[in-house]
């Protein structure tokens, strides 16, 4: 089994910007259109730093396709993302991402340390390969999401809980500033959600910035502190006590809801 040396920790990051008021993210006139068809439509809304937000809203919301535009992967039709006031290729080092299971492909042969030290990639650059620090900063990502056991298995051989861990120990290994998180939940079972929600309180507990596509509305409430409510256009966006109310819920959904769970 990986042993592990003491890793060195990694180099500080840049200053945040010097106006605390500056979002963690920040979304102006967003609008994003398949095959001219909008999928996002004039989307406006600002992250604090330090917060655990959902993105909620129906199938084929934009929920996906909003978090894809905060990462630069999709070209928006008309305005723009800013990652702690500038653009996402200045800041990417400090944005971890974890995407759906479902796009991912888990057949491919290799070990669960590796994927993890995938996430110190950015940092390294093109010209600089994984040494021991890499490898050992991946064990204690590992250790954080209790899969240091499964370092050396290839990664299909996991369960999908399984796997929904590893891709958040490579999130961690990034020691980011923003985690931006696609459906964390989907597929897992109770004990993995638990564990995962535990981590997601730490990050924030730390000043990170979570912001989780969410499609459960009965945990909404316990899970997260903000909550983003989507339906190709922003219903409403804010603090959960402000945001979470039978009438946005309403609205989001087209009346097709229940109401608002209970806290």
């Amino acid at each position: 089994m990986y042993q592990p040396h003491q890793p060195h920790q990694p180099p500080p990051r840049p200053p945040a910007a010097p106006h605390a008021a500056v979002p963690a993210i920040a979304v102006s006139d967003l609008t994003v259109a398949y095959h001219e068809q909008p999928v996002l439509w004039d989307i406006d809304l600002h992250v604090p730093a330090g917060v655990l937000l959902a993105i909620v809203g129906p199938n084929g919301a934009g929920k996906t396709t909003l978090m894809k535009a905060m990462l630069g992967l999709v070209k928006p039709a008309a305005g723009q993302v800013a990652i702690f006031g500038g653009p996402y290729r200045q800041q990417r080092q400090r944005v971890g991402y974890v995407p759906q299971r479902g796009s991912v492909d888990w057949d491919f042969p290799t070990s669960v340390l590796d994927v993890v030290m995938m996430g110190r990639y950015g940092a390294l650059g093109w010209f600089r390969r994984p040494g021991r620090n890499e490898r050992d900063l991946a064990f204690t990502a590992l250790q954080q999401v209790n899969m240091e056991a499964y370092a050396a298995r290839q990664i299909s051989q996991l369960s999908g809980g399984q796997q929904q861990r590893v891709f958040l120990a490579r999130a961690l290994v990034q020691a980011a500033d923003i985690y931006l998180m696609d459906e964390p939940f989907q597929g897992v079972d109770a004990v993995t959600e638990h564990a995962i929600i535990e981590l997601l309180r730490e990050l924030r507990a730390q000043g990170k910035t979570v912001v989780v596509v969410h499609h459960d509305l009965q945990t909404v409430p316990e899970y997260f502190d903000w909550v983003t409510l989507l339906n190709v256009r922003r219903i409403a966006h804010g603090p959960m006590a402000e945001v979470f109310t039978e009438a946005n819920l309403s609205h989001t959904y087209g009346g097709r809801t229940a109401a608002v769970p209970r806290r």
